[in-house]
């Protein structure tokens, strides 16, 4: 079992993405809506894995991961977007981030990425 932060703009996605992390036996540790209540959650709580959202207000999703690489340069990230640009990811596995899923996601998919993430 891993401690997961869940952190997207929209609360459907949250408790979506909530859901499915339970469900595979993991405990989400903390929630947030924007970039920068990401950095500030994961120095406070430091999760085993988080997710981020690409677009949120505030600060990306992006530069959220940059400024978590930049206080771990080992936390596990994945950034999961309705945003389908290869570029962005492209730029995002590029930094350090662990995986890329793209909205609308299967449960089975989300799952499978964070057991293989969390393995290595």
């Amino acid at each position: 079992m891993a401690t997961v932060l869940v952190i997207d703009d929209a609360a459907f996605m949250r408790l979506m993405l909530k859901d499915i992390l339970v469900e595979a036996g993991h405990r989400v540790i903390g929630e947030g809506e924007n970039g920068s209540e990401a950095v500030e959650l994961y120095a406070k709580l430091k999760p085993d894995l988080v997710t981020l959202d690409v677009v949120m207000p505030n600060k990306t999703g992006l530069v959220a991961a940059e400024e978590i690489l930049a206080l771990n340069p080992r936390a596990r990230i994945i950034m999961v977007s309705s945003v389908g640009q290869e570029e962005i990811a492209r730029h995002a596995l590029k930094i350090g981030v662990k995986a890329y899923l793209l909205k609308p996601f299967q449960p089975n998919e989300v799952k499978a990425r964070v057991t293989e993430i969390l393995s290595v």
